[in-house]
């Protein structure tokens, strides 16, 4: 497969690095069962062969507890889309303010020396954007670039670090942020009893991060790893493996069974040959960043490469502490990995499969 003009070819020379991340979750904490209990209880009362398969698929979707944008009693009374939207953008301000300050303040930089801002949420809709709306609130400068992303899905907290890694090549010296938040409780269609709809409502949580990033030439010694090349792939007649559709009610779920085939078919292509553009075989990568989808998904990936049991054990404490919270689950794996480094030198990957159907790659050097 050839690459395209947008694809990062091989380089010596140092790319940005990762400064800091912060993850926010809602206050509202609950075990798995207690949320899918209540699903059932107001969707599917009078369907109990529904109920049964919900509760099998709960069971097994490797979550324990989810964190909520609402208290469960809240979520019968949001009127449709626009009730469900309002308490999106309430909540995701709330979050997305937390998630930026605290990773600023860990990364040692005032919010005026922010020069790009990246945000991302596929779980909500607001013009002006998220970042825009949090920018005096947060104390950006009026100057500071905006980048508001949408329709990346689970793949955009990928996709987001690479769009940082692309624009600070190019302004080694700035500093940029992404921001992630997703409140997928919020968009649960109470008549969309589907099998994609009862899979969602067992696997999917809310939560927001922050990721802080710095060229290659800022004065800050950043400890995080070293983002070194990007690659994205889009592949083709495959709209219809994951996504939403879009209507007066808001977000109905697009989730295909076909998820984890498409992984464990796709992915080792992608990666053998964007690891090989740089001189590596994936028997080298030393940390594996990978969104959780779901066990299946997980699985998957352990198979394509026939990784150890421990290679994605933060990928699943992710995925039983929060669910999975689309975007914002592979930056809380970043989060997770930042905390016990490698050794200096050691090679990461990052991946997330999303919408399109896509995939997301980043290469990162400790």
């Amino acid at each position: 497969m050839s690459r395209g003009l947008d694809q990062n070819p091989p380089t010596n020379d140092a790319g940005p690095r990762i400064a800091s991340t912060e993850l926010v979750v809602p206050a509202h904490q609950y075990k798995q069962d207690r949320v899918t209990s209540a699903f059932a209880a107001g969707v599917l009362a009078d369907r109990p062969e529904s109920g049964r398969v919900l509760s099998k698929i709960s069971a097994n979707a490797g979550v324990g507890t989810r964190n909520l944008g609402l208290r469960l009693e809240d979520y019968p009374a949001l009127d449709g889309f626009t009730g469900s939207n309002q308490a999106w953008l309430e909540c995701a301000i709330e979050l997305g303010e937390q998630a930026v300050k605290g990773a600023l303040d860990s990364a040692g930089i005032a919010p005026d020396e922010v020069d790009v801002v990246f945000s991302t949420s596929v779980t909500g809709l607001t013009v002006p954007s998220l970042e825009a709306r949090l920018a005096q609130r947060v104390g950006f400068r009026e100057d500071v670039k905006r980048v508001p992303l949408f329709g990346l899905g689970c793949a955009a907290g990928a996709a987001g670090i690479a769009r940082l890694h692309d624009y600070l090549r190019a302004f080694p010296r700035q500093v940029g942020v992404l921001l992630a938040v997703e409140l997928c409780s919020l968009t649960v269609q109470r008549e969309d009893r589907s099998m994609a709809g009862l899979v969602a409502a067992s696997l999917f949580g809310d939560g927001a991060a922050a990721v802080v990033a710095v060229g290659a030439q800022h004065a800050l010694d950043a400890s995080g790893p070293e983002v070194m090349s990007t690659r994205s792939r889009l592949y083709p007649d495959s709209t219809d493996v994951m996504g939403w559709r879009i209507g007066g009610d808001g977000f109905r779920i697009v989730l295909s069974p076909e998820v984890p085939q498409v992984a464990e078919r796709e992915l080792p292509k992608d990666v053998v040959g964007f690891l090989a553009d740089h001189g590596l075989v994936p028997a080298e990568v030393e940390r594996w960043v990978c969104h959780p989808g779901g066990p299946k998904v997980i699985e998957a990936v352990e198979r394509a490469f026939t990784l150890p049991p421990e290679a994605l054990a933060h990928t699943r404490e992710s995925l039983r502490a929060y669910g999975n919270m689309s975007s914002v689950s592979v930056l809380d794996v970043l989060r997770r990995t930042l905390s016990s480094p490698p050794p200096a030198g050691a090679v990461g990957l990052m991946t997330a499969m999303g919408p399109g159907f896509s995939s997301e790659l980043v290469l990162l050097k400790w």
